[in-house]
């Protein structure tokens, strides 16, 4: 199986299953003789782990953690790092019912066009339980990014058709993690929680919208071409479970402007310790020119479809293109966005590792 991998330099691999022994990932890159905080790393899994409040699936899993190399008495040796987490409340008889049948939405039916088989236990790579994995190789490059002293912060911005109405700058970004939704805005927070609820009760499930947020950013990371920083950015998030849009600064939204109205005047430049930042008098770049930092906030939002596994019956086909009644057991999230928000920053922080890390061969 391919397309396990991501990164050039700060390169990331997952493996196993959602209903397998264990769900793991090799970080290769990592420079030597830094000192690695576990309990950040602890930090950010707890945050992503289900289980967490009503409104995110109820399986219980601690995400306990082994290093099984890279790692010498606490410092990073150069050698790449693997982590591993065992599967520990996996219930694979939830989905006995449903051996031979293509859930609606699943990757059930392409795995098997592509593949011929596909994992009945859970969907096995395709779970978003692999994301496990991201988390801590996200941990792993917030720690390499340091030195930059950035400020990461992704929020849901919107559940449904409840949406934050003003810009993230007015907000105190870091205060999305004291509610269950994990949105800066208080009241929006109680509205959304509140849909995820409704949906629940009727066996239904909700999407939403994720905005992140990066403060600091340097000025000339991203490669010209095929590997700019948006387009990494994109191929990040595009390959999280349940997304469906990706869209950087001004987005879709700048269309609607003329060039003179979206151009971002320069209007300044500041002479920083880790290089120089030009001042614009806006940023619907989105912090990106180029494919290349300027030294900008960085932003964008991800869009996630609603959970396919709806707590109702469908129809749907089995192998044999016989129609048949499906309805679904286990434990499944009523709306993916509280636990994807951490992992949205683990992935932009894996981007940004491993384009800090290709500037710095530059310099």
């Amino acid at each position: 199986m391919a397309g396990n991998s991501f990164g050039k330099l700060f390169q990331v691999t997952t493996f196993g299953e959602s209903h397998g022994v264990a769900m793991g990932v090799v970080i290769d890159g990592v420079p030597p003789g830094l000192t690695l905080d576990l309990e950040a790393v602890r930090r950010d899994l707890q945050r992503r782990r289900p289980g967490q409040s009503d409104i995110v699936s109820p399986r219980q899993e601690q995400d306990d953690f082994e290093i099984l190399s890279g790692l010498l008495e606490g410092t990073t040796t150069g050698a790449p790092l693997t982590f591993i987490v065992r599967n520990k409340d996996a219930r694979s008889g939830d989905y006995a019912s449903m051996q031979n049948l293509y859930r609606p939405s699943h990757a059930d039916f392409t795995y098997e066009a592509k593949y011929g088989l596909h994992d009945r236990r859970g969907g096995g790579r395709a779970s978003a339980r692999e994301t496990v994995a991201r988390v801590i190789a996200g941990a792993v490059a917030k720690q390499v990014l340091a030195p930059l002293q950035l400020e990461i912060n992704a929020f849901v911005s919107q559940v449904g058709s409840i949406g934050m109405a003003k810009p993230y700058s007015d907000y105190n970004l870091p205060a999305a993690e004291m509610n269950a939704v994990r949105c800066p805005d208080p009241e929006m927070a109680l509205a959304m929680i509140a849909a995820i609820e409704a949906a629940r009760r009727v066996g239904d499930t909700l999407g939403g919208v994720i905005t992140a947020v990066v403060k600091g950013m340097p000025a000339g990371l991203g490669e010209p071409v095929f590997d700019k920083l948006e387009a990494d950015l994109a191929k990040a998030m595009m390959s999280l479970p349940a997304t469906k849009g990706f869209e950087i600064g001004s987005g879709f939204q700048g269309v609607t402007m003329k060039g003179s109205e979206h151009n971002d005047k320069p209007i300044g430049i500041d002479n920083t310790a880790d290089g120089t930042r030009i001042q614009t008098a806006s940023n619907n770049s989105g912090g990106v020119q180029g494919g290349i930092s300027n030294g900008a906030d960085v932003y964008f939002r991800v869009a996630f479809k609603p959970v396919s596994t709806v707590m109702q019956s469908q129809q749907t086909i089995d192998v044999d293109g016989n129609p048949v009644a499906y309805s679904p057991e286990g434990r499944h999230d009523p709306c993916v966005l509280p636990r994807a928000v951490p992992i949205v920053e683990a992935m932009t922080a894996i981007v940004l590792a491993d384009h800090w890390l290709r500037l710095k061969t530059l310099r």
